[in-house]
C-alpha cells in the first residue's frame, strides 16, 4: 500500500526539517520541576532513589500546610503554562488525548515506591502532607480547597488496602480523591507490568461529546491497542475550571523507585475530535484556540559541533528537497491510478454477486456527507453493533436511510463475511419485495463503507413497542396483523422465492421498520446467509443473533435453518401480540409466559394492555397459537414460513398444541468418550437415545 503524499510529505519535512513542523519543547525551557523531579539525560525523573534501609521520617504534624515545595520522596512536573479547558461564555469543555513513555524502576533489594499519576489541577501547590499517594492530595486536604479540583491516572505500584487497590500493579482513574473512582489490574489481564522496568506508553483521551475518559497502554511507542484496558463515562465538565495545569506527580512512600518520563503529547480539541487523535498528525486539524504541547526529550542540545556540521550538510538540502518532489509526484500518479482500478475491480466483482444484474447506483463520499451534514450526530436515527444510522436527503432519491459501517470493517468484496460485505451481496440487486426495506445506493472510499436505503418514516417496530413514543397509540390491532402478515410475506420470499435460498439470522422487532402508513419492512441483513444448493449441506458456524429470538437447536447447534427464522418470527409474533419484551426485566423468557397462560386455558390474557380490549379475541388467540407454533421447542414440530401465513389469514386450520409447554429436546452433539470430558461434574455420560436435554434456559425442568 501506498502511503498517502501527505503522510510522505510530512516524514520528510520533519526528517530535514524539525522545527519547521514541530520543534520539540526542551523540558529545561518549558516545564516547571517541584520536589524531587530533576532533569536526566534529556528526559524527566520525577523521583530519586533513596536508601530504603534507613528509618523512613515521621509524618509531619496535622499543622503542616503544604506549599509550592513538595515533601522529600515526592516530585512533580508541570507545562510552565496553564492550559485552557474551558469557556464559561460559551459553556463549552475542551477534549483531549494525551500520550507518553515512561519507565518505573526500583533500587536493588528495596520494594517499589507508591508509583505516579498523570496530572490536570487547578491548584500545582496541593502536594500529599506526606510522602506517598503519588504526590496526590491525600484524605485530609487542608491546602486543598473545595473550590480547587483535579484529575489524576495513576499508575500505582504499591497496595493500600485503605484506599480500595486492587493490588500494587494497577491503572486508575482519581477525579477529586486518592480513591479510584475506576481501576483496572493490568497484570492480571496480561496487558501490562508496571514494574517490569521496561519502556511502556500510555495514551489518555477524554471526549467531552461521549462524557468518556478511556486509556490505553502497551509496549510500543507507536502503535496505541485497538482497546482499552480502562474506560469511564465522566462529565469532566462539570470539574474542569477554566484554566488548569497538566503535568505529573509522582512518589516513593516507604519503597525506592525511579519513575521517569521519556516523551510526552498532549493535544486540546475545541471542536472536531478525530477517531484517533494520536495518529492525526501534528494538530493538522485543530481548531483555533486549541493547544499543542509536544515534549522531545530525547532530542540531544546542538553543540558547537553539531551547528557547524549542520551548516555543512544545509548545501544538501536542496537536493533532497528536489528528491522528495519527485517522490511525491510518483506516489500521487501511482495513487490515482491504483485508485482507478480499484474501483474497476470493486465494480467486476459487485457484478458477479448478482450474475451480472444492475445494481444499486454507487455514491461518492461528497455526495454522502452533504445528505448527512458531514455525519451530524443530530442526524442520527439509530445505532447497532457495526453501523450507525443517519437520517439524510439525497437529489433524485429524497429521504434517505444511511447506514454508516464502522471502520474497522474492510471492503473485501471476494469475501462473503463481515457485516457490510454480507448486506450488500445480499441485498444488492435481487431482494425486491414490498416488505423488505430497498437498498438505493453505496459508497466504498477511503476507510467509508455506507450503504443507502429508502427512509422508513416511523422507526423500528421495537421503539413504537417497548419506549412508549407517542405514536403506541396508532399501533392498534389491525396495524399489528398487518405488521405480521408482512413480515411473514417477507420472510415467505427470503425462504422460498429467491433464486437463492437466504436465511435471515436476526429477524427481530428492532429489525423491522415501518412507513408512514405503518407497513412493516424486514431490514438489516448484516447476518444473512446465502444458501445455494450446489455448495451441499451447511456446517455448523458461531450463533449469531439476539437473545430471546435464537432457537433452541441453533443456540445449541449453531447449524442456521429456516426453522430457525420461523422460531425468531414466532417471538416476534408473541411480542406485538402482548407488548412484551422476549425477556422482561425480570427475566421472564414471553414464550414461558405465554405458555403458562395456555395451560391454564386463558391465553387471550396475554393481550397488550395497551390496546385496552380494542381487539377481536378469536383472532388475539389465533395470533398467539400461531406463535406458540412458531416457537416450538422442538424445530419439527414448527410450520414453514407460508403454512404459518396461511393460519394467520384464517385459511389453514389452527395448530394443535400441547397442554403443556414441551421439554426442549436437542440431537447430542457430545463426541465420543464424553464420560472422560464429563467426568468433572461427578456423574456419568448417559445416553440411551440419540436425544438429551441441556438444562439451559430454553428449557423450564
Amino acid at each position: 500500500m501506498y502511503p498517502s503524499p501527505l503522510k510522505l510529505f510530512c516524514a520528510l519535512s520533519i526528517f530535514f526539517f524539525i522545527p519547521s513542523i514541530s520543534t520539540p519543547f526542551l523540558p529545561a525551557n518549558n516545564v516547571s520541576l517541584f520536589g524531587d523531579a530533576f532533569l536526566n539525560n534529556n528526559y524527566i525523573s520525577l523521583t530519586k532513589e533513596k536508601n530504603c534501609t534507613s528509618p523512613s521520617p515521621p509524618p509531619p504534624p496535622l499543622l503542616y500546610k503544604p506549599s509550592i515545595t513538595a515533601p522529600s520522596g515526592v516530585g512533580r512536573v508541570f507545562y510552565v503554562n496553564p492550559v485552557r479547558f474551558s469557556d464559561p461564555s460559551a459553556n463549552s469543555t475542551v477534549s483531549f488525548s494525551c500520550s507518553f513513555s515512561f519507565n518505573i524502576t526500583n533500587a536493588p533489594s528495596c520494594p517499589f515506591g507508591d508509583g505516579f499519576a498523570f496530572l490536570i489541577t487547578s491548584n500545582i501547590s496541593s502536594f500529599s502532607r506526606y510522602d506517598g499517594y503519588m504526590g496526590l492530595p491525600g484524605e485530609i486536604q487542608d491546602s486543598y480547597s473545595v473550590q480547587d479540583s483535579y484529575l489524576a491516572v495513576e499508575f500505582d505500584t504499591s497496595f493500600d488496602p485503605n484506599l480500595e487497590d486492587v493490588n500494587g500493579n494497577h491503572i486508575g482513574i482519581d477525579v477529586n480523591k486518592i480513591r479510584s473512582l475506576a481501576s483496572i489490574d493490568v497484570l492480571s489481564r496480561g496487558e501490562i507490568d508496571l514494574k517490569d522496568g521496561k519502556e511502556i506508553t500510555a495514551w489518555i483521551e477524554y471526549r467531552d461529546s461521549e462524557k468518556m475518559i478511556r486509556v490505553w497502554v502497551g509496549y510500543s511507542k507507536q502503535i496505541r491497542p485497538q482497546t482499552p484496558v480502562l474506560d469511564l463515562q465522566i462529565d469532566l465538565s462539570k470539574q474542569f475550571k477554566e484554566f488548569m495545569h497538566v503535568g505529573f506527580t509522582a512518589s516513593n512512600g516507604k519503597g525506592s523507585s525511579s519513575h521517569t518520563i521519556n516523551r510526552w503529547r498532549f493535544k486540546t480539541f475545541s471542536g472536531f475530535m478525530p477517531m484517533d487523535p494520536h495518529e492525526a498528525g501534528n494538530c493538522l486539524i485543530c481548531s483555533p484556540g486549541d493547544t499543542d504541547i509536544e515534549f522531545g526529550f530525547d532530542y540531544p542540545e546542538f553543540s558547537g559541533r553539531a551547528l557547524h556540521l549542520a551548516l555543512v550538510l544545509g548545501a544538501f538540502v536542496a537536493v533532497l528537497i528536489l528528491i522528495a518532489a519527485v517522490v511525491l509526484v510518483f506516489v500521487f500518479v501511482m495513487r490515482r491510478r491504483r485508485r482507478r482500478l480499484r474501483n474497476v475491480r470493486s465494480e467486476r466483482q459487485m457484478r458477479r454477486f448478482q450474475g451480472g444484474r444492475m445494481i444499486p447506483k454507487m455514491l461518492s463520499l461528497t455526495e454522502i456527507k452533504s445528505a448527512t451534514n458531514g455525519f451530524d450526530q443530530d442526524k442520527i436515527v439509530g445505532t447497532g453493533a457495526s453501523a450507525v444510522v443517519y437520517e439524510g436527503t439525497i437529489p433524485n432519491c429524497g429521504a434517505v436511510a444511511v447506514k454508516r459501517f464502522n471502520h474497522e470493517n474492510k471492503f473485501n468484496p471476494s469475501i462473503s463475511h463481515g457485516p457490510f460485505n454480507t448486506e450488500f451481496a445480499t441485498m444488492a440487486g435481487c431482494l425486491r419485495h414490498k416488505n423488505l426495506v430497498q437498498l438505493q445506493g453505496w459508497c466504498c472510499e477511503g476507510s467509508e463503507l455506507v450503504l443507502v436505503y429508502e427512509y422508513m418514516a416511523n422507526g423500528s417496530l421495537d421503539k413504537i413497542l417497548h419506549d412508549g413514543t407517542n405514536l403506541t397509540k396508532f399501533l392498534t390491532w389491525e396495524r399489528r396483523l398487518n405488521i405480521v402478515l408482512g413480515v411473514a410475506s417477507a420472510l415467505i420470499y427470503l425462504h422460498e422465492e429467491c433464486e437463492s435460498q437466504i436465511i435471515h439470522r436476526d429477524v427481530k422487532t428492532c429489525n423491522i421498520l415501518l412507513d408512514a402508513e405503518f407497513n412493516p419492512k424486514l431490514g438489516d441483513f448484516g447476518l444473512a446467509e446465502v444458501y445455494r444448493h450446489s455448495y451441499g449441506t451447511r456446517d455448523a458456524t458461531v450463533p449469531a443473533g439476539t437473545m430471546g429470538y435464537l432457537a433452541p437447536e441453533y443456540a445449541f447447534s449453531g447449524v442456521p435453518t429456516v426453522k430457525t427464522d420461523v422460531y425468531s418470527f414466532g417471538v416476534v409474533i408473541l411480542e406485538v401480540a402482548s407488548g412484551r419484551r422476549p425477556i422482561d426485566e425480570e427475566r421472564v423468557v414471553i414464550t414461558d409466559y405465554v405458555w403458562d397462560l395456555w395451560e391454564k386455558g386463558i391465553i387471550t390474557e396475554a393481550a397488550d394492555r395497551k390496546l385496552m380490549g380494542r381487539f377481536n379475541r378469536i383472532e388475539m388467540e389465533k395470533m398467539l397459537m400461531v406463535g406458540l407454533s412458531c416457537a416450538h421447542p422442538n424445530c419439527e414440530k414448527r410450520p414453514r414460513m407460508r403454512e404459518a401465513a396461511r393460519m394467520l389469514r384464517g385459511e389453514s386450520p389452527l395448530p394443535v398444541l400441547p397442554s403443556r409447554k414441551p421439554i426442549v429436546k436437542i440431537q447430542s452433539v457430545l463426541p465420543e468418550g464424553c464420560e472422560e470430558i464429563m467426568s468433572f461434574g461427578g456423574g456419568e455420560c448417559v445416553d440411551d437415545t440419540p436425544w438429551s436435554t441441556p438444562r439451559t434456559h430454553f428449557s423450564k425442568n
